[in-house]
């Protein structure tokens, strides 16, 4: 009876190695999979260290992982101990597991064995023929692997190698088809989403300009992530360790927005009460990021390009210089070309500014990524929330791919948030298209007529900016932000919809009547 209890001990425990490892085979990194299985067989049988090799049979580079060992004994492991016993282990396609190699007449001769006193070893071949090798190592004198160890570890080695297999054809194939692939092994990424060719394009100039000393200029659409491109310029650019400060420049009323960008001695104004310190103060030798320059009073321009050319600049109330030495990155959604050309911005700033211009693609223009973006954002707020994590029906990430997006991502991130929130307080199973857009899903049946999704999405975005508009008297100001929109976005918009203050035109028509963009 107590046979049979072991065995049916071991066959469970097996099956419960294999479901584990089959639920870590589920997620994209290779590395991180490898890393995470060889964690698991370790814990499994009570061994001390572990490594693993597996060669990929696309002659494409191998990969290796060790546990528990520091990168000496990494290479001890490879160069010295376990040269012997791995090629045993390779030779036969064999497992070897011996209670102390170094007592081992097949290994105790070995000089690196002697050198190196091992005791408990289990080596395991990984694929038929062999491609790789499990080996596991255990230290205390009375430590060794049982038959049960060993049946462990071959049922690991036999079913790594397909489950490898997959993920390093998966591997071959987004590294084959993500233009970004480049631009991520040069720069640090965290938190920059998508694989489509125009963020590709993007990142591949920020790779160029990062690294060298001169201004760069983002332009875009509201939304797009300017901030976040220019937090990636700074963080792989020489400064990196240095502050990296923003200010948003249509955030200060005119009268103060000097003296937070420049600082002010006491009594320079009207709330100067004491001595203040400048955002360009407080990105000495770092960055400082100007968002949405263009709202830049006539005065703060020329400060601004006194900065860019001599490096120096006068504190409010100061009459001493004060060196810089700051590297300064912009933004703008609005034509400062035109703006120029009305004189609302100055053309000798301009050109200092746009000493490279990086134009930000809008998310129409990226609608591969969408999906990616979804699934961060989905995530991201259960997180923040504390919301169970359900994943979007098919149903609902077509309509997102297939929507309008005036506000690029910011507004998809909001929608996406709102969204895992409404499904949530349903108990939903997944999340829906009536949980994205509630006010479209919940139309009387025959209201929308004929429309397509993205008509009645456009129909859905004109009367919220239309009831916005009304509601706060027509202060675009205020519209702006209730709908977290630019003013130059809340303008474009009335454009597109044609939107009128006498309300003689009616952006239901409108939208009916434009083609839906792709």
């Amino acid at each position: 009876m107590a046979s049979e209890g072991d065995e049916y001990s071991r066959v469970r425990r097996e099956r419960d190695l294999y479901r584990r490892l089959l639920d870590l085979g589920s997620q994209e990194d290779l590395e991180s999979f490898l890393r995470e299985a060889l964690t698991l067989i370790v814990e499994t049988t009570d061994a001390t260290h572990g490594y693993l090799a597996l060669n990929d049979e696309s002659d494409g580079p191998g990969w290796s992982i060790a546990h528990g060992l520091s990168k000496d004994e990494i290479d001890g492991v490879v160069r010295l101990v376990s040269r012997g016993i791995v090629a045993e282990a390779l030779a036969t396609g064999e497992t070897v597991n011996t209670p102390s190699a170094v007592l081992d007449p097949r290994f105790g001769k070995r000089e690196s064995v002697r050198r190196h006193p091992i005791r408990a070893v289990l080596c395991a071949p990984i694929g038929t023929p062999p491609r790789g090798v499990l080996y596991l190592h255990g230290e205390g004198e009375s430590q060794t692997f049982s038959d049960a160890d060993r049946s462990c570890a071959e049922t690991f080695a036999r079913h790594l190698a397909p489950l490898a297999d997959l993920m390093l054809a998966r591997h071959r194939r987004q590294s084959t088809d993500d233009p970004t692939r480049a631009a991520r092994a040069r720069l640090r990424l965290e938190g920059v989403i998508g694989r489509s060719a125009a963020l590709g394009s993007v990142l591949d100039q920020i790779a160029l300009v990062a690294p060298l000393e001169i201004s760069v200029l983002l332009t875009g659409d509201s939304g797009t992530g300017k901030s976040q491109l220019a937090r990636v310029i700074h963080e792989n650019s020489p400064r990196a360790p240095y502050p990296f400060i923003e200010l948003n420049c249509a955030a200060l009323p005119e009268g103060l927005l000097e003296s937070e960008l420049f600082g002010a001695f006491p009594g320079a104004h009207s709330t100067a009460s004491r001595k203040i310190e400048g955002k360009v103060a407080g990105a000495e030798h770092g960055t400082l990021f100007l968002d949405e320059v263009g709202e830049l009073s006539a005065p703060a321009q020329a400060k601004l390009l006194q900065l860019l050319h001599s490096k120096v600049y006068y504190p409010l109330g100061s009459t001493r210089p004060v060196q810089a030495d700051v590297r300064v990155l912009a933004a703008t959604n609005t034509d400062l070309e035109r703006a120029v050309a009305e004189r609302r911005f100055r053309e000798d700033l301009y050109y200092r500014l746009r000493v490279l211009p990086l134009r930000v693609p809008a998310l129409e223009e990226r609608r591969e990524d969408i999906a990616l973006l979804t699934t961060h954002f989905s995530a991201d707020a259960s997180r923040r929330h504390g919301l169970p994590q359900e994943p979007l029906s098919p149903n609902a990430l077509r309509a997102l791919e297939s929507a309008q997006w005036p506000g690029n991502v910011r507004e998809l991130s909001h929608v996406v948030e709102a969204a895992v929130i409404r499904a949530a307080g349903e108990h939903a199973a997944q999340v829906e298209t009536c949980h994205l857009f509630p006010d479209v899903a919940k139309l009387p049946a025959g209201c929308a007529g004929g429309e397509t999704f993205q008509e009645a999405t456009r129909r859905f975005q004109a009367d919220l900016l239309r009831r916005a508009l009304q509601s706060n008297n027509w202060n675009i100001v205020e519209t702006s932000r209730r709908l977290d929109l630019a003013r130059s976005q809340i303008y474009k918009l009335i454009n597109v919809y044609g939107i009128e203050r006498s309300g003689k035109k009616d952006p239901t028509q409108v939208t009916r009547s434009r083609p839906a963009a792709r």
